[in-house]
């Protein structure tokens, strides 16, 4: 099955690039769920407004990568949210919230789908949190989260 990627899918490929997956995978994963269109002659021709789209957030080379990085590694970002008396959260914190907060400390604007979270964040405390600026740049965070 021939599809177009909208959104960026690991180890498939970026938006706007044509891909060749097997028809379940297609069918039942990725269309569904809005990361990729089906291949039509109509819909080749979407495939240069998104990757104008995906051109605009993306950082755009690797020096330009490097440079966010070390702006993320200097900076001191703290997170202000509902916990209970033994410092367990009433929720988790999302990749919005840290794009959110991250802004707010005056670091870069991140697109909250390149924040990658390991464990999710359900305590107080500082926790370290890593954003892949580039293909080859990634950027660790320390984020310090206390109760509000």
């Amino acid at each position: 099955m021939k599809l177009i990627l909208t959104n960026e899918v690991s180890g498939l490929g970026a938006p706007g690039d044509v891909v060749e997956v097997k028809d379940g995978y297609g069918r039942n994963y990725l269309i569904p769920r809005g990361y990729a269109m089906r291949w039509t002659r109509g819909a080749e021709k979407q495939i240069e407004t998104i990757r104008k789209a995906r051109d605009a957030r993306e950082i755009r080379d690797l020096g330009t990568a490097k440079e966010v990085a070390g702006q993320l590694g200097a900076l001191r970002v703290r997170l202000t949210t509902r916990a209970g008396e033994s410092g367990r959260l009433f929720g988790s914190i999302t990749t919005g919230d840290i794009a959110d907060a991250v802004k707010a400390a005056g670091g870069p604007i991140l697109d909250r789908r390149r924040i990658e979270i390991v464990n999710p964040i359900k305590s107080t405390g500082s926790h370290r949190i890593t954003v892949k600026l580039h293909p080859e740049v990634s950027a660790p965070v320390d984020i310090e989260v206390v109760a509000g």
